[in-house]
């Protein structure tokens, strides 16, 4: 099954970098180019610039000629010894502190088909092209992928409780009020006893699919010229592992928006409706949430299906055996997801999105705030949005152990993990 083992991790010498705090970001697909550039003119060794490079008429080459520019001056230095890292992070959700905790390995990567590390969302192909030229020049894994494991007896959680009692090692806290928390463990017999843990698990990738692919991309490339061979350092790849029932373990929804649909009509979309929902009419969007939830803990499929100046309409699925005569080539687990009673009934079947459509975001945005789904319906910049509950953790789990996937955009785990902490730099053992 699962095979991790421990590495000498890439940090920053803050002695000559200058303070954590200035030369971590969040992971480089949700940072916009005004963020990028304010990054860098607080640090210059900001590792968004080797994450999302934007210099140079070759950004990949220039990437990798900072790398080894920052290697050489002293910026980035290795563990003497190889580590497996335990991270924490502190943060607010649903009005209260909490904290995820799990540790960072190299993983060694498999192909889906052999059910060791399982995907559960479809990924798009220019994202990988991007993560996998940068992979080529660079060598390195700035950013980790994040997966859960299955654990009963939470008997790893245990074992990164009882090695992480002291102060950390390395700790900060964002502008996002999220305080990181890392503790460096080089004994040999605590790295043994975790990377044991892991011989008869599998991974369900949470975030990070893009990653994923590519490392596999990037390792196919290696053997196929001659780089590497099976077993060598290209064959694995930095990992965030968490238990899949941590108590921090936080999931958010990510919501649908409408824009540009010619001769678009909610008394149609209501009307279509009718055949698949219970359907309440409201006129002021401070009980939607509540309303929703309330549907959550009841086991049953609904939406918010938003039409501006607060009218929405509270949308219920009726019968949920219509799932399987609409999607019948799914499995059970696939067929009751929210997102795919969503897509299958209304987005497809009413409002003709389909899978392209979405994939392409020609007619539809995403976002995971609630208030931007409903201030950009307000503003007129949309057409409607709906409003989605989160999926179950239970629900990802089933849906991937079934080989199958969720539609794109079908989960956000929060909070989302720093980049440059700890880096992998892959030819370093």
């Amino acid at each position: 099954m699962a095979e991790i083992k421990a590495f000498r991790g890439m940090r920053y010498n803050t002695e000559k970098a200058g303070e954590l705090e200035e030369l971590c970001c969040p992971p480089y697909d949700i940072i916009s180019e005004k963020q990028r550039r304010g990054y860098i003119a607080q640090n210059k060794y900001n590792v968004i610039r080797l994450e999302l490079p934007k210099d140079g008429d070759d950004v990949y080459a220039r990437a990798g000629e900072v790398l080894d520019a920052w290697r050489k001056s002293g910026i980035l230095i290795h563990e003497d010894k190889p580590a497996i890292y335990i991270y924490e992070e502190e943060f607010n959700a649903y009005n209260r502190r909490m904290s995820i905790k799990g540790i960072i390995a190299r993983v060694k990567v498999e192909e889906f088909s052999k059910g060791v590390i399982l995907p559960h969302e479809f990924t798009l192909s220019k994202a990988k092209a991007d993560r996998f030229e940068l992979m080529k020049a660079t060598g390195c894994n700035f950013s980790q992928i994040y997966a859960l494991y299955m654990d009963e007896e939470h008997k790893t959680l245990n074992t990164i409780e009882a090695l992480s009692t002291g102060d950390p090692d390395l700790k900060f806290t964002d502008d996002d009020r999220i305080t990181h928390k890392m503790w460096i463990v080089t004994d040999e017999k605590a790295i043994e006893k975790l990377t044991a843990d892991f011989a008869d698990r599998k991974l369900y990738i949470a975030d990070g699919h893009h990653r994923y692919e590519t490392a596999l991309n990037y390792r196919n490339y290696c053997r196929e010229n001659g780089i590497s061979k099976e077993g060598d350092a290209q064959d694995y790849q930095m990992m965030y592992l968490m238990d899949m029932e941590h108590p921090g373990l936080v999931v958010f929804p990510t919501h649908r928006m409408v824009r540009d649909l010619p001769r678009f009509d909610r008394n149609i979309v209501l009307e279509g409706c009718k055949d698949y929902f219970e359907i309440t009419k409201f006129t002021d969007v401070s009980n939607l949430n509540p309303a929703l939830a309330k549907e959550y803990k009841a086991g049953r499929h609904a939406f918010g299906f938003y039409c501006g100046k607060g009218e929405w309409y509270l949308l219920v699925l009726a019968d949920n055996s219509v799932m399987a005569e609409v999607l019948p080539d799914l499995c059970a687990a696939s067929q009751q997801l929210d997102v795919s009673v969503l897509h299958a009934l209304v987005l497809e079947k009413i409002l003709g999105i389909d899978k392209e459509n979405m994939a392409n975001q020609i007619n539809l945005t995403y976002t995971k705030f609630f208030e931007e789904a409903i201030m950009k319906v307000d503003s007129g910049e949309f057409q409607c949005s709906f409003v989605l509950n989160p999926t179950r953790v239970t629900e990802i789990r089933d849906v991937a152990a079934a080989g199958e996937k969720m539609p794109q955009k079908s989960t956000y785990f929060y909070p989302k993990m720093i980049t440059g902490m700890v880096m992998n730099d892959i030819g370093v053992e």
